[in-house]
């Protein structure tokens, strides 16, 4: 029964981290930029996102969950504002000369702290999680906080394992591109994610 909530948790982690939205895309041109590690860093960094707004959901932390949605108005224009920050940045940058060395490098740290805030700064995601554990009935986990927590692992491991698939795959076309397609990689990148934050600001204002 517990490797139950297990496996459904990995299912729903990798299923909902899945869709290629901003934090994709700056995955894929991290992944190109500098290397698969700061690629699959940046997901962990979503991946602890997800596991934060799982866990709220698996305990049924309602006032948490109910305070995020009612302040989701001024997350979306923080979380927009940042993106467009870094898509600019993203759409300036020079292409990197070498990938991250080691897990010294202060690239990592700065790639996972910004897709955690960002992935954070989207509380729609619990409601996402919301419906899907009472979808599959683990609305409450009816088995206490053993396979709550059990879940919730699930569900960080299946997000991380979405983000090593997704930065592993990118980092296998990285050999094709030479600096000046990187500059267009930068470009092209920096542009859809300041889209993303520009979008996000408009349905805030809505």
């Amino acid at each position: 029964m517990e490797l139950s909530f297990f496996s459904r948790g990995l299912v729903i982690g990798f299923s909902i981290a899945a869709p290629v939205g901003p934090i994709g895309m700056l995955c894929i041109r991290r992944t190109l930029a500098e290397g698969r590690v700061v690629g699959f860093v940046s997901g962990l960094g979503a991946a602890t996102a997800d596991g934060t707004y799982g866990l709220v959901a698996a305990f049924g932390l309602t006032s948490i969950a109910a305070f995020l949605v009612g302040h989701q108005l001024w997350l979306r224009v923080v979380g927009g504002a940042f993106l467009i920050f870094l898509g600019s940045r993203t759409f300036v940058a020079r292409p990197a000369t070498q990938p991250a060395a080691g897990v010294v490098d202060p690239r990592l740290l700065a790639a996972y702290t910004s897709t955690l805030f960002l992935t954070l700064t989207n509380p729609m995601t619990i409601l996402s999680f919301a419906a899907v554990f009472a979808g599959l009935g683990l609305g409450t986990t009816g088995g206490g906080y053993r396979t709550a927590v059990l879940l919730v692992v699930g569900v960080f491991l299946g997000s991380a394992v979405w983000w090593a698939v997704l930065s592993g795959l990118t980092s296998l076309l990285r050999v094709r591109f030479d600096q000046k397609g990187m500059r267009w990689v930068n470009r092209v990148s920096g542009a859809i994610i300041t889209a993303f934050g520009l979008a996000a600001i408009a349905a805030a204002a809505r």
